[in-house]
């Protein structure tokens, strides 16, 4: 992440993301845990939720072995014994949309679980790290949205944040506390939509569930399982990532394994014991007391496979509990903490990726569950034609570049039920872009357009390359449909093309002249772009949106607010992007000597267009 320093974030990101302990004492708070005795059912079944329609609908929960267990749905029942494990479950076929509500019912030896208010209709996951998890209180307008959220078929549930190297069965109803907000979120309850709900809802999430019930006016049910600082390794189960062969995944699984073998709880209490007596030293010489909530350590910090992004660990705690209802598909909004390691990082999300999402659909008992990707957002400093080639150096394109790859390759496989929509122009300088609710209205016209008969009114694809041409000094570039700039004023930005030695440079991108008409004008192709640059004379790649915070401006034509996707030509990795040459040819470069360079990159660049605006304007003079 530009301007800030990567062991900062990842601190950073700890601290907000260190939100289990309840710290501070609630009367209000009713907990529920994830375990209890006697007869329950599992905490997604509960007054105020939402079934999925038009599927089997199971109902499980726990009691004591052998009891006899009746749950009645409405006016149907069903019976079954609790197994010897302690588990009992219960299937109905499956129901329409109902916005009438019904009741749950289950019964066993000496007691009655009643729930009510229920609706059948669709169940999203939202899911994804912080920037899906941002409140709809923090965003721009969204206090307009909150005073008019009333949505009573509408039904929200988010989950607590949870980790663990073993599935886990369940998830608790509680008050959880939050180091990041400094207070306490209700999680684990199902809860009708409404004001004092909804600000606390993802922003993402909410645009989206009432963009589609506004849109289909059936129930939506949203079940919030996003989780900041996360990485796309954590929500992958570990024996997936096991199985895999990816160079960078095992090397990712045997850093983790060298972390685990390597932590010993003794030398971490010593290392916390002398931290502390430092302080009292500290203190000590100043002549001040010493707090009395400062006590010495007695215990070890959690070991690193405790750590919420040790991988499979938010699978097993946030996934896992959930597995097994049946929902209409997930929308996915993460990338931010998977840009610390590089090329070796973007690499291994690319293989992970796919692998998540299969994953998930599998948890689901659905192969061709719909799963719609909102690439990372923006973050940092503007790309500008001054910092140009500086800001292309960034893990941040190579991971929306993944994102939208692995789109493409579910797509041509013949995947219709993979979506995508990019988010970098919706751009804030904070890594937290307070845009949030356009965010939801493209990745909620995915779902419209493919899952509820809106497709003839809606578009929602981005534009693909169908074909690329080098033709000396240019590159031409045909789409499947027709592309231009965002209508404001400014000319089509966001192309940079290179040649072999890998030194991008900002294009002039036009539309490719086919003939003149009868009246001698320009006959363009909409569907073909033309990269040319006077620094690449013989251009081999082109990249697109390629900063962490692009200047890119290309869309879907007709008024769509579709952008290109960020995406590459090459396969260059960021370390050798641009090529650097040492007499010593084993020499590697640095990341100061990579600056270094690209930072020369724009400064050649910069006198080349004033000495071109000085030749024409004593040209003009002349």
């Amino acid at each position: 992440m530009k301007n800030i320093p990567i062991l900062f974030s990842m601190i950073f990101f700890s601290v907000i993301t260190a939100s289990h302990a309840q710290k501070m004492p609630r009367t209000d708070v009713v907990e529920f845990p994830a375990h209890q005795n006697g007869l329950h059912a599992h905490h997604l079944f509960q007054s105020n939720m939402v079934l999925q329609r038009d599927q089997p609908i199971a109902i499980w929960g726990w009691a004591s072995p052998n009891e006899a267990v009746s749950v009645t749905l409405d006016n149907t029942t069903q019976k079954t014994f609790v197994s010897k494990e302690g588990s009992w479950k219960v299937t109905f076929p499956a129901r329409p949309a109902n916005t009438k509500p019904i009741t749950i019912k289950v019964q066993g030896k000496t007691k009655t679980i009643s729930m009510n208010n229920i609706l059948i209709g669709d169940v999203w996951i939202l899911a994804g790290q912080s920037n899906m998890e941002f409140e709809l209180s923090k965003v721009e307008n969204g206090k307009l949205e909150i005073v008019s959220s009333n949505y009573p078929e509408i039904r929200i549930l988010s989950l607590p944040h949870d980790e663990g190297t073993k599935a886990k069965q369940n998830f608790a109803r509680l008050h959880q506390w939050s180091d990041w907000s400094s207070r306490h979120f209700r999680k684990g309850d199902w809860d009708v939509c409404a004001p004092e709900i909804t600000k606390e809802l993802s922003a993402i999430g909410y645009t989206f569930a009432r963009r589609i019930h506004m849109a289909s006016r059936i129930p939506i049910g949203v079940i919030d399982t996003s989780r900041g600082g996360t990485t796309v390794e954590t929500w992958t189960p570990k024996s997936v990532l096991n199985s895999m062969k990816s160079a960078p995944v095992k090397n990712l699984l045997a850093t983790w394994d060298q972390k685990v073998a390597d932590y010993d709880p003794k030398a971490d209490i010593a290392t916390q014991v002398k931290r502390y007596e430092s302080k009292v030293a500290k203190l000590k010489k100043q002549g001040k007391d010493i707090p009395s909530n400062m006590k010495k350590p007695t215990e070890a910090r959690p070991g690193p496979d405790k750590n919420h992004n040790y991988p499979g660990s938010c699978y097993n705690g946030m996934i896992a509990p959930i597995a097994g209802i049946r929902v209409k598909g997930a929308i996915f909004h993460q990338g931010f903490n998977n840009c610390f390691s590089g090329t070796e990082g973007a690499k291994m999300y690319r293989d992970v990726f796919p692998k998540m999402i299969k994953a998930w659909r599998k948890a689901f008992q659905d192969p061709e569950m719909p799963f719609g990707i909102l690439s990372l957002c923006t973050a940092g400093t503007a790309q500008t034609s001054e910092n140009y080639t500086q800001s292309m150096h960034d893990t941040g394109a190579y991971i929306r570049a993944a994102q939208y790859e692995t789109f493409v390759e579910l797509l041509n496989a013949g995947d219709d039920n993979i979506g995508f929509t990019s988010t970098y122009d919706l751009r804030r300088r904070w890594y937290h872009p307070q845009l949030k609710m356009p965010a939801g209205e493209r990745i909620a016209r995915w779902a419209l357009a493919t899952e509820y008969g809106f497709s003839k009114d809606l578009q929602w694809k981005p534009a693909t390359i169908k074909e690329m041409k080098i033709e000396g000094d240019r590159i031409i570039l045909t789409f499947d449909q027709t592309v231009s700039n965002v209508d404001n004023g400014h000319v089509m930005e966001g192309f940079a093309i290179a040649g072999d030695d890998r030194k991008f440079h900002p294009a002039t991108i036009t539309h490719l002249v086919t003939g003149k008409d009868n009246r001698k004008r320009d006959i363009k192709d909409q569907k073909s772009l033309v990269l040319r640059s006077p620094m690449v004379s013989q251009p081999k790649h082109y990249r697109y949106a390629w900063a962490r915070n692009p200047m890119a401006n290309i869309q879907n034509t007709r008024n769509s607010d579709i952008p290109l996707a960020t995406q590459r030509s090459d396969d260059w990795d960021l370390e050798e992007t641009p090529l650097i040459k040492y007499e010593n040819a084993d020499k590697v470069p640095s990341k100061r000597d990579i600056q270094n360079a690209l930072k020369a990159e724009d400064l050649r660049r910069s006198i080349q267009q004033a000495e071109a605006l000085l030749k024409e304007h004593n040209h003009t003079k002349n």
